[in-house]
C-alpha cells in the first residue's frame, strides 16, 4: 500500500514539473459515446455543418523540462517492475509516448514476470488514452503476441498466468484504440494469437479474457476472420471448461483453414512438453481430433518432428511427444481405413521405423527405472496400443517380444511405483495387452498361437496368488481384457482363477483391490466370451458354469472389510454390483430361462440391502442397478419376486428422478421393501446401519421412514411378529459383529422408546423379548467395548416396559452391571436406570422408590468395586432380585 501511494505521489509531483497542454501527436479514434459519433458522423457528411473546432491550436511552445521529471520516470518505470500488481497497475497510468521505448525494455526473457506484466498494463493504459501512437504497432505487436503464451516454470508450479490475462487486456485496449486499416497488417496474427489462448490456456481466467479481447475485435474492428461464427462456440462460458476447449471448441476453429496451423503449431511447439501432465495429455488427444484437419502436415511435418523428441533427454517433451506419435498414428489409420487404405501408405518410412526402435531406444538406456519410468511406461502403452489398433505391419517382428516385456514388467512392479501413478500405468498396460494380443497374437482369424495363449494364460493365473495386491490386481484385469480366441478352451482356468480371488479368507483379507479387480474382470471374461446354453464349459457361459460366476459375485457384496482407509469392501461391492447388472443383462438377452429364480432372488435381495446402506455413493449406485434390473425391458429379468410390488413402487416414469444420494429421497422408497416378505430381511439389514449408524442426515430420515413403516404394522400382530422374528434372525446371524450389532442395538433402543413392541407389552414373557434379552446378554458377554456397553444398556431399559418373569431378569442385568469393571459402564448404568425408574413407575415397590432413587442418585458409582458392591447389593434387597455372585477362577493350569 506505502508504495503504491508512493508511485502516485510521485505521478503527481511530476505534473506540476510540467505545463498542461494536449500533445498534438495524440492519438484519437473519435469520441467515446456512440450518440457523439453518430452526431458528428453527419456533420461530417453535411457541407453546411463544418466540424467543430476542437480547441485552440496555439503554437508549439518550447520549454525546457526540468531535470526532476527523469527521476519521476524512472520511479514509474521502477514500479513497472514491482512485485505487486497494484503498485505495477498504479506506474502503468501515467507515461506517455516518449517513454514506450523504456517500456518496451521489460519485455526481456531478462525480466521476470512481474517486469512483464507491468509493461503489458503500461501498454494497455497509453492505448486506451490515445498516448500510444499507430505508428509504434510494429514494435508492440510481435511482443504481446509473446506475452499471450508467457509461461515460465518455477519449481512444481509456473508463472505467468497474470502476465497473459494482461496481454488479453492490452488486446482488448488496442481493439477500442484504433482504426481497423491500422490494425488491418496484425489481424490475421492477433486474431490467432487471441483463440490460441482462449483455447488452449491452462488458466480459466486467461482463457476468459482472450475470448472477451476476442469478441471485442471482432465487434469494433469487424476484420477478424470468421469472428462471429469462432464467438458462437468459443464465448466466454464454453471456453469455462478446459477438456471441452481441447477437444471440441478447438477442432471447430481449426475448421476454418486460417487457424488450422496455428493451432497446430503451438500445440506441438508449447504443450506437447508442457510441464503438466494433464496439459501434455490434452494436448495429444486435440492433435488426434485436429489430423483430419491437415492428415498431410500431420504425417510429413508434425510426426518427423516428434520422433526425436520421443528419444530425446527431456521427460516431459518426451512423454508427450510418445503420446503425440501414437495419438496422430492411430488418427492417420482411422482416415485411411475409410478407403481401405494401410497406415504406411500416408507414412514416410523413415517415420514407420522410428516409431518402431522408440521402446527399444528407451529400454537401452534404461529409461524405464525411476521417477522417469513412471511416465515413459503408460506413454509406452499407449504407442503400444495405438499402433497395434492401427494395424502397424509388425507381425512376427522382434519388437513384439520387446513390447510384451514391458507389459509383463509394468504387472509385475506395479508395487514398486508411487500410489499417484500405480493405477494409470495399470489402466495403460492392460489396454496395450488387449490391443496386441488382438492384432498379433493371431495364428489365423479367430484361432490364438497357442504357444502365445498357453504363456500367457498360465503365466496372469499363476501371478493371481503372488503375494503383492497390485501384482494380483494387475493380472486379473489383464485376464479380463483378453480377446475372445485367447479365452477359447482356457475359460474354466481362467474364472476358477479369478472366483478364487473374489473370495475373502483370513490369509488375504487385506488384497481388497485384487477382490475388486477380480469381481470386474469375471464380467469382462463373461462379456468377451459370450452365452451359449448348451456350449462347452471351457469356451462360453452356459447353464454348468453361470451358477458359479453369480454365486463368487453374489459373496462379494458380503465383503466388508475396513482398515485405515475405512470400508474398503465398499469398493469391491461397487465392482460386484456393476458386473452382475452386466451378466444378468448379458445372459437374459442370450436365453433368459438361463438365470435360475433362486439366484436372481439372491441377487435382487443383495442390491435392495445395499440400496439401505448408510454410504450415500453406494447406496445410489446399488439402487441404481435395482431400477435398471427391474425396469429392463430389452431383455426383461425374469424371475424378480414381487416385480408387480416393486413397480408401484418404483414406478418407471418416477425412477430416472429419484436421487439415491440423498437420504431423504431413498429411505422413503426403500422402507417399503419390508412389506415385501422376500426383501425384508435384507432390506431390514440394510436400514439397521443406517439407522444405528452416525451421519445425522443419513439417521434422521432412515430412522424416520423406519418409523413410519412401523406405525403402519403397529396393531397388526401377525406383521409385527413376522417382523420382529426377522428382526432377531439378523441379530442372531450378525452376533459380535460390531458392524451391525452395535448399530441394531442402537435400533432397538429408539423401537422400544418409541413403543414400536407395545403390542407385546400385554403378554407375559413374550418370545420375542425373550429371545432378545437372551442374544442381548451374549452380544455383551465378555465384552470391553464401551460403546455396545453403553447401547445394551439402554436397551435393558426399554425393554422394562414388558411384563412377567422378563422384567426381574432385566433388572438383574442391569444391576449386574452397576458392579462392571469400568466406571464409566456402572456410572451410565445408574443414570440410565434412575431415568427409567422416573418413566415407569410400577417397576419397584412405591415403598422403597425414594430410598432406591436416592441410592442411585447420591452414590458415587466411579468408587472400587468393593465399596460400590455393598451399595448394588443393597438395591437388589429393595428391588427383590436376587444378589449377583461371584464367581471363582480356578487354579491356573
Amino acid at each position: 500500500m506505502l508504495r503504491k501511494l508512493g508511485v502516485k505521489l510521485v505521478q503527481r509531483l511530476g505534473l506540476t514539473f510540467l505545463k498542461p497542454r494536449l500533445a498534438k501527436w495524440r492519438y484519437q479514434r473519435g469520441c467515446r459515446s456512440l450518440a457523439a459519433n453518430l452526431s458528428q458522423s453527419s456533420q461530417a457528411a453535411d457541407p453546411q455543418n463544418p466540424q467543430p473546432d476542437l480547441g485552440p491550436q496555439g503554437p508549439e511552445e518550447d520549454y525546457d523540462i526540468p531535470e526532476e521529471i527523469e527521476n519521476v520516470i524512472e520511479q514509474l518505470l521502477v514500479g513497472l517492475k514491482d512485485k505487486e500488481t497494484i503498485v505495477r497497475w498504479s506506474a502503468a497510468k501515467d507515461l506517455a509516448d516518449e517513454v514506450v521505448g523504456s517500456v518496451l525494455d521489460c519485455f526481456s526473457f531478462q525480466e521476470t514476470d512481474n517486469a512483464w506484466h507491468g509493461g503489458c498494463l503500461a501498454l494497455a493504459e497509453l492505448g486506451r488514452r490515445g498516448l500510444l501512437v499507430p505508428s509504434r504497432l510494429p514494435d508492440v505487436v510481435p511482443l504481446i503476441l509473446k506475452a499471450l503464451t508467457y509461461d515460465e516454470k518455477r519449481g512444481a508450479c509456473s508463472v505467468g498466468s497474470n502476465v497473459r490475462d494482461a496481454a488479453c487486456y492490452v488486446c482488448w485496449a488496442f481493439a477500442r484504440a484504433y482504426e481497423p486499416p491500422e490494425l488491418k497488417p496484425f489481424v490475421t496474427d492477433i486474431a490467432s494469437a487471441l483463440l490460441i489462448t482462449a483455447v488452449f490456456d491452462r488458466n480459466v481466467n486467461c482463457r476468459r479474457a482472450a475470448s472477451a479481447a476476442f469478441q471485442e475485435n471482432v465487434g469494433r474492428q469487424g476484420t477478424f476472420p470468421h469472428g462471429i461464427d469462432i464467438l458462437t462456440a468459443a464465448d466466454y462460458f464454453a471456453v469455462g471448461n478446459l477438456n471441452n476447449c481441447y477437444l471440441s471448441i478447438s477442432v471447430y476453429v481449426a475448421s476454418f483453414p486460417e487457424y488450422t496451423r496455428p493451432l497446430i503449431d503451438h500445440l506441438v511447439a508449447r504443450k506437447v512438453n508442457h510441464w503438466h501432465g494433464g496439459i501434455r495429455e490434452l494436448a495429444t488427444k486435440a492433435l488426434h481430433n485436429l489430423t483430419p484437419q491437415a492428415p498431410d502436415y500431420m504425417a510429413n511435418t508434425v510426426l518427423p518432428q516428434m520422433l526425436p523428441m520421443a528419444t530425446g533427454l527431456d521427460m516431459h517433451g518426451r512423454h508427450g511427444a510418445i503420446l503425440a506419435c501414437a495419438e496422430i498414428t492411430h488418427a492417420l489409420y482411422k482416415l485411411t481405413s475409410q478407403t481401405s487404405r494401410p497406415v504406411t501408405d500416408v507414412l514416410p518410412s523413415d517415420c514407420v521405423e522410428g516409431l518402431k526402435v522408440i521402446h527399444q531406444k528407451l529400454f537401452d538406456r534404461q529409461q524405464y527405472r525411476g521417477f522417469g519410468g513412471e511416465l515413459m511406461r503408460p506413454a509406452v502403452c499407449a504407442l503400444i496400443e495405438k499402433l497395434s489398433l492401427s494395424r502397424m505391419p509388425f507381425k512376427d517382428d522382434p519388437v513384439l517380444g520387446g513390447w510384451q516385456w514391458l507389459i509383463d514388467d509394468c504387472l509385475k512392479s506395479l508395487h514398486l511405483f508411487s500410489s499417484s501413478a500405480k493405477q494409470g500405468i495399470k489402466e495403460a498396460t492392460v489396454q496395450a495387452l488387449a490391443a496386441l494380443c488382438e492384432e498379433y497374437y493371431q495364428a489365423e482369424p479367430g484361432v490364438a498361437d497357442p504357444d502365445m495363449q498357453e504363456l500367457l494364460v498360465s503365466q496372469y493365473i499363476t501371478a493371481l496368488k503372488n503375494p503383492e495386491v497390485l501384482i494380483r490386481s494387475g493380472c486379473a484385469l489383464a485376464l479380463g481384457s483378453l480377446p475372445r480366441f485367447m479365452i477359447q478352451n482356457k475359460l474354466q482356468q481362467i474364472l476358477e482363477g479369478l472366483q478364487s480371488t473374489c473370495r475373502v479368507s483370513q490369509k488375504d483379507v487385506s488384497f481388497t483391490e485384487a477382490r475388486r479387480d477380480a469381481a470386474r474382470a469375471l464380467a469382462q471374461v463373461c462379456a468377451t466370451v459370450g452365452v451359449a446354453v448348451q456350449g462347452s464349459v471351457d469356451s462360453v457361459l452356459c447353464s454348468e458354469n453361470v451358477s458359479q460366476v453369480y454365486c463368487s459375485l453374489l459373496d462379494c457384496l458380503n465383503d466388508y472389510t475396513t482398515d485405515s482407509r475405512g470400508d474398503v469392501g465398499s469398493w469391491v461391492r461397487e465392482g460386484a454390483m456393476s458386473s452382475l447388472m452386466e451378466v444378468t443383462l448379458l445372459v437374459v438377452s442370450s436365453d433368459p430361462e438361463l438365470l435360475p429364480p433362486d439366484l436372481c432372488e439372491r441377487m435382487m435381495c443383495s442390491l435392495a440391502q445395499q440400496s439401505a446402506e448408510k454410504i450415500d455413493r453406494y447406496r445410489a449406485h446399488a439402487g441404481t442397478i435395482f431400477l435398471r434390473l427391474l425396469h429392463s425391458s430389452q431383455p426383461a429379468v425374469p424371475h424378480i419376486p414381487h416385480k408387480e410390488e416393486l413397480l408401484s413402487i418404483f414406478p418407471a416414469e418416477e425412477a430416472d428422478h429419484l436421487n439415491w444420494n440423498a437420504p431423504s429421497q431413498a429411505f422413503p422408497h426403500i422402507t417399503q421393501l419390508l412389506r415385501l416378505q422376500q426383501y425384508q430381511y435384507h432390506t431390514l439389514l440394510g436400514l439397521t446401519v443406517s439407522v444405528g449408524g452416525l451421519t445425522e442426515t443419513t439417521v434422521l430420515f432412515s430412522a424416520q421412514s423406519l418409523f413410519d413403516h412401523m406405525r403402519t404394522i403397529q396393531q397388526d400382530r401377525p406383521a409385527l411378529e413376522q417382523f420382529g422374528a426377522t428382526l432377531l434372525r439378523i441379530f442372531r446371524d450378525h452376533l459380535h459383529i460390531d458392524r451391525v450389532s452395535i448399530p441394531l442395538l442402537k435400533m432397538v433402543d429408539q423401537m422400544l422408546a418409541r413403543c414400536c413392541f407395545d403390542i407385546f407389552t400385554s403378554d407375559d414373557d413374550h418370545p420375542f423379548c425373550v429371545e432378545l434379552l437372551a442374544l442381548c446378554k451374549e452380544e455383551i458377554k465378555k465384552s470391553k467395548d464401551v460403546q455396545k456397553l453403553r447401547s445394551s444398556i439402554t436397551v435393558f431399559c426399554g425393554m422394562i416396559q414388558f411384563q412377567g418373569e422378563i422384567r426381574k431378569r432385566v433388572l438383574f442385568q442391569l444391576l449386574l452391571l452397576l458392579c462392571h469393571p469400568f466406571p464409566v459402564i456402572r456410572k451410565t448404568t445408574a443414570g440410565q436406570v434412575y431415568e427409567m425408574l422416573l418413566t415407569y413407575d410400577d417397576v419397584i415397590d412405591p415403598s422403597v422408590l425414594d430410598d432406591v432413587m436416592t441410592q442411585l442418585s447420591d452414590t458415587n458409582w466411579e468408587e472400587k468395586l468393593c465399596v460400590v458392591r455393598d451399595y448394588r447389593n443393597q438395591l437388589c434387597d429393595w428391588l427383590g432380585v436376587p444378589k449377583p455372585t461371584l464367581v471363582a477362577k480356578g487354579p491356573a493350569q
